[in-house]
């Protein structure tokens, strides 16, 4: 449940984040934001990553309610049993519900963020969501779960002991 309400909440401020950039910048328009390091513009995006597929808009959408459903599935069923494990796919979940909004209802995902101190993509708050998610997944799954997860074994006799 706790998770669930983590995913609610960034994707409501992902949304929000993408509605006052919306409304306060014009598109293509640049406003500072973190002197040096980070500024706001106003881009659309048709594509993923580095505007790449951007002709197909529909398949990255069809791609993102397909993870989003077996993102939320992983939760419910518990895939990981870790807080930690939990918390790596609810980013993965907001980053990707996030974006599946846009793409559904704008045909676009609104972009923002715009590092100044190196030639990179302009990204959002689901996007970082995303990439912070999935490498915080691949961290989870190649270094701590062995150390963080009951084995199945483990688990099953840990219910025989409750039982008693």
């Amino acid at each position: 449940m706790i998770y669930g309400l983590i995913a609610a909440a960034l994707v409501a401020v992902d949304q929000l984040v993408k509605y006052l950039v919306m409304t306060n910048i014009p598109l293509g328009g640049h406003v500072p934001f973190i002197p040096y390091l980070v500024e706001l513009t106003y881009i659309t995006n048709t594509g993923a990553a580095f505007s790449i597929f951007s002709e197909h808009t529909w398949a990255l959408a069809l791609v993102s309610l397909v993870m989003s459903i077996a993102l939320a599935l992983a939760l419910w069923k518990n895939f990981f049993r870790h807080p930690l494990g939990k918390l790596t796919i609810t980013l993965l979940l907001a980053g990707a519900v996030g974006n599946l909004i846009d793409r559904a209802f704008r045909g676009f995902v609104v972009d923002m963020f715009n590092v100044l101190f190196m030639r990179f993509a302009v990204f959002n708050v689901a996007d970082i969501c995303v990439v912070v998610g999935g490498i915080a997944a691949g961290v989870y799954y190649l270094f701590l779960m062995d150390k963080l997860e009951p084995r199945p074994q483990e688990a099953a006799h840990d219910d025989t002991d409750a039982d008693r």
